[in-house]
């Protein structure tokens, strides 16, 4: 979508942070962090939420739970934690409207959320 902050980002238009990038996801440290590690994994398809998906999409969100874990993994977070949150529509906090998870960690996370 040419409006979207993410796309673009994916595209190389808008520079960002990546820390992973392969066929399927991009990922990229947040600029607003809300914990001491706040990155974002989005698919580099762009769909607005879990409510667009189509069939073809479930492999690419299964493969960025996997890179999550990965990720948590190469940082040592397997054995204190870490969180993973998917918001769908603005009244769950979603601002960015092409799926994302946003894995968050590096301090004790409180529950619930909000």
């Amino acid at each position: 979508m040419s409006d979207c902050i993410f796309c673009k980002i994916i595209a190389g238009e808008i520079p960002a942070r990546k820390v992973f990038e392969d066929d399927l996801v991009v990922v990229i440290e947040d600029i607003a962090p809300k914990a001491p590690l706040h990155l974002l994994l989005m698919p580099k398809r762009h769909f607005s939420n879990c409510l667009d998906m189509t069939e073809q999409d479930e492999a690419v969100v299964g493969h960025l739970f996997r890179v999550a874990g990965q990720l948590a993994r190469e940082r040592g977070l397997s054995e204190g934690g870490f969180r993973l949150v998917q918001n769908n529509g603005a009244d769950a906090g979603q601002t960015v409207f092409h799926l994302h998870i946003h894995l968050l960690a590096g301090r004790e996370l409180q529950w619930p959320p909000g």
